[in-house]
C-alpha cells in the first residue's frame, strides 16, 4: 500500500473509532444525545413527590417508560429508561407511590423534564444512570448486569 493509501485507511479508521465512543455516550436513552434527552450534570435537581402515572412510549427500536409524578410545583414528566432495563430491576413504581427522583432537569418542548438517575420509593433505589455523568446502566459503559 501506498503512503496514500495508507494515509486514507489512517483517517477512516480514526473516523470510525470516534463515531463509535460518540455512540456509546449517548443516544437514545442515555447519555448526551437522541430523542432531546440531553442529560446534563450541572441541572442535577431532587424532587419529592406521588407517582401520579407511568406510560409506555415509542423510543427508536424499543420501548421506554416515562413516569408523571405531582411535586409541590405542579406535575413533572420523569424519563425512566427503556422497559427491558427498567422491568428488569427489583423497584417496581406504580400510580400513587411516594418518591424522591434525582436527575438532570431540562427543559423540553416549553416544559420541565428530568432524566432521572436514580428514584428512592421506601428506602429502595431505582438505579437509572450515573448521576455524575448520566451514562445509562443498560448501557455497555454502564456497569449494568442481569
Amino acid at each position: 500500500m501506498n503512503r496514500k493509501g495508507f494515509a486514507v485507511m489512517a483517517v477512516l479508521a480514526g473516523m470510525a473509532v470516534s463515531l463509535g465512543a460518540i455512540a456509546q455516550a449517548g443516544g437514545g436513552w442515555g447519555g448526551r444525545g437522541g430523542k432531546g434527552r440531553m442529560y446534563d450534570p450541572t441541572t442535577v435537581a431532587t424532587v419529592t413527590g406521588t407517582v401520579e402515572s407511568l406510560a409506555m412510549v415509542e423510543m427508536g427500536r424499543g420501548q421506554g417508560i416515562h413516569a408523571t409524578v405531582k411535586t409541590a410545583e405542579g406535575s413533572l414528566e420523569v424519563d425512566l429508561g427503556p422497559s427491558f432495563y427498567v422491568d428488569a430491576q427489583p423497584v417496581k413504581l406504580a400510580a400513587g407511590d411516594a418518591v424522591t427522583v434525582t436527575g438532570s432537569k431540562i427543559m423540553r418542548g416549553g416544559r420541565a423534564v428530568i432524566i432521572a438517575a436514580e428514584i428512592t420509593k421506601g428506602g429502595q433505589v431505582l438505579k437509572l444512570r450515573d448521576p455524575a455523568t448520566g451514562v445509562p446502566l443498560w448501557s455497555r459503559g454502564g456497569g449494568w448486569s442481569k
